[in-house]
């Protein structure tokens, strides 16, 4: 039931027919990417319990909180690695502090009892908004886990190191070609073999999944590969977050391995096709939970020159 918490601030559940003015939102919003439209978040609309939120203020929409809701808790949304509260560009501090006051009594009335929160990083921001982590805290929310990811700022990087630019160099001399393709099948291939033989997982997406977001968002959604000829040795799905290009997915065939496939993708995608960019993204080097750094993955992209991005999840008990 949506409640209106007191006569300024209004907060209300998101149904089906606000999706027009949800998309609207989120393309201004300052912290929120393509990936906080409904046509991403709503293909697995099956598997989540959807208790979005529209924050209003005076009939105006000011705020979005993508969530979802399991048993008497609250998740910002389960489908996606972050979104709290999203905002315009021009949001103070101090509405902030009466946003999260509003969501308290919101969510109290609504029957929640705790509420885990994933803000977006500082990288997926047009403007710095970290305004809901000092109102959270203030309100009792507590850091409960921290998850490493590695980042590139494309304007200011470092050289890759003296490895990298080797296999660079070899890359190039067996051949080696990079270039955007659509063949996603070739690349789940890849992916497939070496999440199975290293990890014995499946990626997270589908083949299908991938590939219907890939025909809902072609400008943000990519495949980038390196090929002997016909044969992809190496490939990214790419996520063009807009300020940030991150690499949603990211695999190697042992013959790529061996000819610096990779590194020569890497290469052309900071030096040629994203270099217009803020950040280039490899995601996370952390497991169980943020309690285990995977050294060997986060020095690989360090050695790419890449630099530390936190990725924080908050709790916040409400009674």
């Amino acid at each position: 039931m949506d409640r209106p918490v007191n006569d300024v601030v209004e907060i209300r559940k998101y149904k089906a027919t606000d999706a027009s003015i949800w998309n609207d939102f989120v393309g201004t919003a300052v912290n929120a990417t393509f990936l906080h439209d409904r046509g991403f978040m709503d293909y697995h609309a099956d598997r989540f319990q959807d208790h979005s939120l529209i924050i209003e203020e005076a009939g105006k929409v000011i705020s979005l909180l993508p969530a979802n809701q399991k048993d008497d808790v609250l998740h910002s949304h389960g489908g996606l690695t972050y979104g709290g509260l999203l905002v315009p560009p021009k949001y103070s501090a101090a509405k902030m502090l009466e946003v999260v006051a509003s969501l308290h009594d919101y969510l109290v009335a609504s029957g929640i009892k705790s509420f885990f929160y994933k803000p977006s990083p500082h990288i997926f921001h047009s403007h710095p908004a970290e305004a809901d982590l000092h109102a959270l805290v203030q309100a009792g929310a507590k850091l409960v886990q921290t998850d490493i990811g590695t980042a590139i700022p494309l304007r200011r990087r470092l050289p890759f190191n003296s490895l990298r630019k080797r296999c660079v160099k070899k890359a190039t001399k067996a051949g080696l070609e990079v270039c955007e393709s659509h063949d996603f099948q070739a690349f789940w291939d890849v992916l497939s073999a070496v999440l199975q033989s290293r990890h014995q997982t499946a990626p997270t997406h589908s083949l299908e999944e991938i590939i219907l977001l890939a025909d809902r968002f072609p400008d943000a959604i990519r495949l980038f590969g390196t090929f002997d000829g016909e044969q992809m040795l190496a490939g990214m799905i790419l996520f063009d977050c807009g300020m940030t290009v991150h690499a949603q997915y990211i695999a190697t065939a042992d013959t790529g391995r061996d000819l610096g496939a990779l590194d020569l993708l890497v290469h052309h995608l900071v030096d040629e096709v994203f270099n217009n960019l803020e950040w280039f993204s490899f995601g996370i080097s952390t497991m169980e939970g943020g309690r285990e750094l995977n050294i060997g993955l986060s020095r690989q992209k360090e050695m790419f020159g890449g630099h530390s991005v936190m990725f924080s999840k908050y709790q916040w008990d409400l009674i």
